[in-house]
């Protein structure tokens, strides 16, 4: 049960994902900032501390559960699932609205200006996007397993060049926030991906579709920030206890 208002939101996400859908029914952001305690968003977003705890309680002592238990995964499956599932989808989706953003800009941006806004932030995006995923792939990634196999077989391991493994953390977390800002820019000019009146099909996809990549950004980065990232700390700093 929740009933410490110093409690990080991030961590409480962590610990139970079902508590994720409360965050973002009020739009707090649990994921870039999720640094932040329940008595910080409460002030932040007018909302009642007492109110917001029983929501998050009722989340957790709900029957079913619907969601994974990530936080009890090893960093291998973790990695696993966020390369397969959170990084094919920026790769897949980054295609289709970069195509769909431009019919729109080219067929509706003389009437609606603000598309050209909205595509070249998406644009910005997807080029970060990318550098970030490999980034994390080719040297991130491949570290971490790295320690995982060095624990599991009780052997030294050689000091990567980048020092600890908090730099490249720290670096990941830089983009994570830049993200972050870039889509809660996106949606305020979209007024929460809400179409005009004279919106074609087309348009209606192309919001709805920014508005699910967003969240499924907001997963991965917590699976990231507040997940897979303090338990490759822990596991570097088993080989320095040793």
């Amino acid at each position: 049960m929740i009933t410490d208002t110093q409690a990080a939101i991030g961590t409480i996400v962590a610990e139970d994902f079902r508590t994720a859908a409360v965050f973002s029914k009020y739009g707090i952001d649990f994921c870039c900032k999720g640094y932040r305690t329940i008595e910080e968003v409460c002030e932040e977003h007018s909302l009642s501390e007492r109110e917001l705890l029983t929501l998050l309680n009722e989340a957790e002592s709900s029957l079913l559960r619907e969601t994974e238990d990530y936080i009890s995964w090893p960093v291998e499956r973790l990695i696993d699932h966020i390369e397969d599932k959170h990084h094919r989808y920026v790769e897949d989706k980054t295609a289709v609205l970069r195509m769909f953003l431009n019919n729109l800009c080219n067929v509706h941006g003389k009437k609606h200006p603000e598309l050209f806004e909205i595509n070249n932030l998406f644009m910005l995006s997807a080029g970060d996007l990318a550098s970030h995923i490999k980034k994390e792939e080719l040297i991130l990634f491949p570290f971490i397993r790295q320690m995982a196999k060095a624990i599991e077989d009780n052997r030294p391991l050689h000091a990567p060049h980048f020092g600890t493994v908090e730099n490249p953390i720290a670096l990941m977390k830089a983009d994570h926030i830049a993200e972050g800002s870039r889509f809660e820019e996106i949606a305020a000019i979209t007024n929460g991906y809400t179409p005009p009146e004279d919106a074609c099909n087309t348009y209606k996809a192309t919001f709805e579709l920014l508005r699910e990549f967003q969240a499924d950004l907001h997963i991965h980065i917590h699976l990231e920030n507040n997940i897979l990232f303090p338990k490759a700390i822990a596991l570097e700093q088993k080989f320095e206890n040793r």
